[in-house]
């Protein structure tokens, strides 16, 4: 089987790093090119987009989400009329890619832990144990048990309920990467500090699941539907951080480099889709609002920037 990771930055690499060292090899594709180079001094096949050649049965997606039609048409060649594309971007990508590749080409794919690019060919993980990854099928899923067993050999695995695998990941990243880019803290320690706003979202979220037809969300064998929903939340959320405590949003690198970032694809994604459902969502709305003021310049990445957001809300 011919495999690409295309977008191999922190998490893209990160995966490719564990299906090496499983037996897997795979081709790492990215536009940066001194990250390109150090990947090629450390063996792996790692390539610039334009040296791309050939088609790959399964091609992981790891961009971000920003440039995702572009992307689609780009890879479309590449991948083959059998083949696998599975993104797995946050938020909810599969519709616009199966609008170009076709929706049984296209799977969704949750990744359980966090890895920031330190340097070129430098890649540092945020999270401990196995890694885990959730996978589910936007369309008919004939690949799935294949894609099960190749994947297995590497992490720790669970198929199931697109949908659910999607917000599973979204409460989490709705929430605390959205505060995350707002403030510059991590998630750790927004879960201490926070955990009354982190959670407002978090049940937001929840509530856009249930009316999208989720029936449970499962991370690491808890169900955080119910777990966020309890009385005891507040006393959940720092303990159920602790295993990624260390991870800063990805968005908080764009906005410090000046870039414009996701927050639309992700807590955006979710106020779109309560907008469609029928399910307020103000303090998401507000979170999406506070980052576009942080890209324009009319607000700062800093802790004490949330007390815009408290003051939206009320």
């Amino acid at each position: 089987m011919r495999i690409c990771i295309y977008g191999a930055g922190a998490m893209g690499t990160s995966l490719g790093a564990f299906l090496r060292e499983s037996g897997t090899v795979c081709d790492l594709v990215t536009r940066n090119e001194a990250h390109t180079a150090a990947l090629k001094a450390e063996g792996y096949p790692a390539y610039l987009p334009g040296e791309m050649t050939g088609e790959y049965d399964l091609i992981f997606l790891a961009t971000r989400q920003r440039g995702n039609a572009g992307v689609a048409e780009f890879l479309r060649p590449f991948l083959k009329e059998d083949g696998a594309l599975v993104t797995v971007q946050n938020g909810l990508p599969e519709a616009g890619l199966a609008e170009i590749l076709g929706r049984d080409r296209v799977y969704g794919c949750a990744l359980g832990w966090g890895a920031e690019l330190k340097a070129p060919g430098k890649v540092v993980l945020h999270s401990k144990g196995r890694p885990e990854l959730a996978i589910g099928a936007y369309g008919k899923g004939d690949k799935l048990k294949e894609l099960e067993k190749l994947l297995s050999s590497a992490f720790t695995v669970t198929v199931g309920d697109l949908a659910e695998i999607r917000y599973s990941k979204l409460v989490v990243n709705a929430s605390l990467s959205t505060l995350s880019a707002c403030t510059g803290l991590t998630f750790g320690t927004l879960a201490k500090r926070e955990k009354k706003l982190v959670l407002v979202l978090m049940r937001e979220t929840i509530s856009v699941a249930r009316a999208a037809g989720c029936k449970s969300l499962v991370q690491n064998g808890h169900d955080i539907l119910k777990l966020f929903s309890s009385p005891f939340a507040g006393i959940v959320l720092p303990v159920a951080m602790k295993k990624h405590k260390d991870i800063r949003s990805g968005m908080l690198k764009d906005l410090e480099a000046g870039r414009r970032c996701d927050v639309d694809l992700v807590a955006g994604a979710v106020v779109r889709e309560g907008k469609r459902l029928g399910v307020e969502t103000p303090m998401l709305s507000a979170a999406v609002a506070l980052v576009h003021d942080i890209e324009n310049g009319f607000a700062e990445t800093a802790p004490e920037t949330l007390s815009l957001l408290k003051e939206r809300a009320e």
